[in-house]
């Protein structure tokens, strides 16, 4: 692949969220990666300079490596459309409800497609929150999250009802709404997405086994102790029936490029549950996108390239 096309590239990294840390490391991993394959590519983060100097300083395209607000949420992709400027994956729309746990759950559920029961609540109305009732509606053990963080950031599993109101309070410190989901136990898989509408296929499933099953913020970035295995050791067909569902999940949102997608199996039925959907996934050393890649063939320089030669405008023609 000719690298020449791709002009000054800019690595967008850092950023203002919660996630600033983990997407420096990715940001690092995927500027070393693309200086490698020999192309003019310069680390940009947004946190220190204003992102209007993209334009001023000629950069002809971004590859976004923010994760969270401001980078994963259709603010910073809504500023390169308005500047002009290519950027990889999801546009603007598809960014901000993928953010969105709670809404991405409605999309998913007008479309028929399985999501754990929920309940949305507000920081503001936490007061008057009935831990019976919510415990009646979903069940224990709970997940309880900010329904716009990543990164496992203020989540909990609540195994018992005296602990559900420091879960509420911890999300709360991270977000106005908290998602309160049915946990299913079983299986914890994810499956990488590339591409856009009929042409977006799934890379391998990688299932995920966590020390005492807790895959949190420390087991997934700073331990080794996590277990990530590709082969899944899936059956063929349920592997299969997931990438089918994850690439479906992915089209109904409008997404394109790229994006992770994290499933639980139920351990008794088998039936699988859409979680979430990461819309500018990690690419840290731990990171489970490149792992799934190198499962299919493809090396972390030629996925960063590949990922690189997708980036795209929601308003080609409107370029300036």
């Amino acid at each position: 692949m000719s690298t020449s096309r791709f002009g000054k590239v800019a690595v967008l990294m850092g950023g203002r969220s919660a996630e600033r840390e983990v997407s420096l490391m990715s940001g690092k991993g995927v500027l070393k990666a693309l200086q490698a394959s020999g192309l003019d590519a310069q680390a940009f983060d947004p946190a220190e300079r204003d992102v209007s100097e993209l334009k001023r300083e000629g950069f002809d395209v971004c590859f976004i490596a923010l994760h969270g607000r401001y980078g994963e949420d259709g603010t910073v992709q809504g500023a390169l459309e308005l500047l002009g400027i290519p950027y990889t994956g999801s546009g603007v729309m598809a960014s901000s409800i993928a953010m969105d746990k709670a809404m991405t759950k409605r999309v998913w559920l007008a479309e028929g497609l399985p999501t754990p029961r929920y309940e949305l609540l507000q920081r503001e109305n936490l007061a008057s929150v009935s831990a019976d009732r919510l415990i009646a509606a979903l069940g224990l053990p709970m997940i309880v999250k900010p329904a716009r963080e990543g990164s496992s950031i203020g989540v909990t599993k609540v195994t018992r009802a005296q602990a559900l109101p420091d879960a509420l309070a911890l999300a709360a410190q991270c977000d106005a709404d908290i998602l309160c989901e049915q946990c299913i136990v079983g299986d914890e898989v994810t499956c990488p997405v590339l591409g856009s509408g009929d042409g977006a296929h799934a890379l391998p499933v990688i299932r995920i086994v966590a020390p005492e099953g807790n895959y949190d913020y420390q087991n997934k970035y700073f331990t080794d102790d996590t277990q990530y295995l590709v082969p899944s050791g899936l059956t063929v067909e349920e592997e299969a029936a997931l990438e089918s569902l994850v690439v479906k999940a992915y089209q109904v949102l409008g997404c394109r490029g790229w994006g992770r997608i994290d499933v639980m199996i139920d351990g008794t039925t088998r039936k699988p549950y859409l979680l979430e959907i990461n819309t500018s996934p990690g690419m840290t050393g731990h990171s489970l996108v490149p792992m799934s890649a190198r499962a299919a063939g493809i090396s972390y320089e030629a996925l960063c390239e590949q990922l690189l030669g997708s980036a795209s405008l929601d308003y080609p023609e409107a370029r300036r």
